[in-house]
């Protein structure tokens, strides 16, 4: 798999895109927020400066082949309001990680659910219809983070093991949730969770 470049994703309500350095403040305000950077692997931010690291640092993997990541961003404007992450990209092994973050004001509408829906599409897309055509997803996910699990499972993860005491952040140790979804379950699940009239088949940062 060649690393293609990366595009702009378009959904009902989002569009998804490259950080730039415009973002820069939005960013730090996402990621010096308290309530996202909870079951996240760091503390949060607290200088806008980490934020522009942060952004030249994407830049660089991107780059290199390593990471996608976009910025959310509502068609009806106001800028950055979340963002979505393919990292650990191995073309070898056609695996990534995902990860997400939404700014609070939008908690609640399935506009992560919409975001995540895109990229997983385009990921598992062949390559010559311009996607990474990769093979396996996974998602490491604090397991006390509610949200997150419910939306995974939608999403048609499947869980796959705890690892204990992964993380220390702040003095604190916290859990790893891993979750996995391959390709031709995304076939399925990724179509009724687009469409959701549709009938049930079987089927961190």
């Amino acid at each position: 798999m060649e690393q293609a470049r990366q595009p702009v994703l378009r959904g009902e309500r989002l569009i998804l895109r490259e950080l730039v350095p415009a973002d820069t403040p939005a960013l730090f305000r996402l990621m010096s927020d308290p309530a996202v950077m909870r079951y996240w692997s760091r503390t949060p931010f607290t200088d806008v400066w980490e934020a522009a690291e942060l952004i030249e640092a994407i830049r660089l993997d991107t780059a290199a082949g390593a990471l996608w990541e976009w910025a959310l961003e509502s068609k009806e404007g106001d800028g950055l309001i979340g963002t979505c992450t393919l990292h650990h990209l191995n073309p070898r092994h056609r695996r990534a990680e995902i990860g997400c973050a939404l700014t609070p004001g939008q908690w609640g509408h399935g506009l992560m659910r919409e975001a995540m829906a895109l990229v997983i599409t385009h990921t598992f897309a062949d390559p010559a219809s311009g996607g990474l055509g990769l093979e396996r997803i996974e998602a490491d996910t604090d397991p006390r983070n509610t949200a997150t699990l419910s939306l995974l499972k939608r999403l048609g993860f499947r869980a796959e093991g705890l690892l204990r005491r992964r993380w220390c952040v702040a003095g604190a140790w916290s859990d790893s949730a891993i979750f996995g979804l391959l390709r031709a379950e995304w076939t399925e699940a990724g179509a009724r969770d687009l469409h959701p009239g549709l009938p049930p088949g079987k089927g961190r940062e």
